[in-house]
């Protein structure tokens, strides 16, 4: 015959229980946040990457991460710059700055394309609102400090089918090779339609909307000026003017 268990026993045998369980379920979010944070450590680059017109998916497959973090020790160099003076921080990288400061743009982050130890392109991240979301993205300079190389916007949360086609390659590629920097002023515009009916003559500095997306193309060249004004600070320092 069993002994009869007092409430003592009951009450230590799940305190027991409780203490097993939470000991696994810190554990395992540890383990789990480990793995989030190097997955975002890694689309972070991948979009950086991407910006500057590398193919992050050669035949259809992602590159891996050791290739990923090749390119970063040794083509790609960052530097984190002082969001009122525009001048660089010492001792600080791009993993380094959070979330907040980012956001108030108190800190901006750079990556610099060196081949043969010179600079020949940047990219910086951009964001900011569209019609429904926070688009964040990554817009790379060729060595003039001017000329689009590339853009990736690879978060938000807009209409798919509308302002949500700001992912996708063909609005991308519309911005290679637009002149966004003119006499040290910002100059871009996402118009509404073609460029080709805006600007029967031409636009250097202007791409082709998203049809029915009007506010989310309003909102991208808002935060493209804003952005490129606040690292024109330091492209001046570069250009010696």
């Amino acid at each position: 015959m069993s002994t009869p268990k007092g409430d003592g026993f009951v009450v230590g045998f799940a305190t027991v229980v409780c203490v097993v369980c939470s000991l696994l379920l810190s554990a395992t979010a540890s383990t789990l946040k480990t793995r989030q944070d190097f997955n975002v450590e890694l689309d972070r680059k991948l979009n950086v990457l991407k910006a500057f017109g590398v193919d992050i998916k050669p035949g259809g497959v992602a590159l891996p991460a050791s290739a990923v973090e090749d390119y970063f020790k040794n083509t790609i160099s960052e530097v984190v710059l002082d969001g009122t003076s525009g001048q660089p921080i010492e001792g600080l990288n791009s993993s380094q700055v959070d979330s907040k400061e980012l956001a108030e743009r108190k800190k901006l982050p750079l990556y610099i394309w060196k081949e043969n130890g010179q600079a020949i392109k940047y990219a910086f991240p951009v964001s900011g609102k569209g019609l429904w979301s926070t688009i964040y993205g990554y817009l790379a300079l060729e060595k003039d400090l001017s000329t689009v190389k590339g853009v990736t916007f690879y978060r938000h949360g807009e209409t798919p089918g509308l302002g949500g086609e700001c992912e996708k390659a063909w609005f991308q590629d519309n911005f290679k090779g637009k002149q966004v920097i003119v006499d040290g002023q910002p100059k871009f515009e996402v118009v509404k339609g073609k460029v080709a009916d805006r600007y029967p003559q031409g636009n250097a500095h202007a791409v082709d909307g998203i049809s029915g997306a009007t506010l989310t193309g309003n909102g991208i060249t808002k935060f493209v000026r804003r952005d490129l004004e606040l690292y024109e600070k330091y492209f001046r320092l570069l250009r010696g003017s």
